[in-house]
């Protein structure tokens, strides 16, 4: 009679464990999806808002370009100064890619750990 009890124990034990396993594999199967498709989206968006400011950006830097360039009697010289101006921005930009590492790990890391 002991022996049928402790099988039967050992036999639900077994099952509970085993659901335990399935039920935890799902919720970081979800877990991982929730984190992915924010990825997605968030890389979605920013690729579409990318491309707007970059067009903007394009449009408003060679009417920049012509404008310095017609008050220096040289339409030439107007580019070469806002092209320099984009160096100098990618050169800062470089020296500061460190600064942004910490915030952006910072982010993805509060979208992945955060169980809301």
């Amino acid at each position: 009679m002991a022996f049928e009890e402790l099988k039967s124990d050992f036999t639900d034990s077994q099952q509970a464990a085993k659901e335990y396993i399935e039920s935890s594999a799902e919720y970081y199967r979800l877990k991982t999806f929730k984190f992915v498709m924010k990825a997605v989206i968030a890389l979605t968006v920013l690729l579409f808002l990318g491309t707007l400011a970059l067009l903007a950006i394009f449009f408003l830097s060679i009417a920049t370009s012509l404008s310095i360039g017609n008050h220096l009697g040289n339409p030439a010289h107007g580019f070469w100064i806002v092209g320099g101006i984009y160096v100098l921005l990618g050169i800062l930009g470089y020296a500061l890619r460190h600064k942004l590492e910490s915030p952006v790990l910072q982010k993805f890391s509060k979208d992945y750990y955060d169980d809301k």
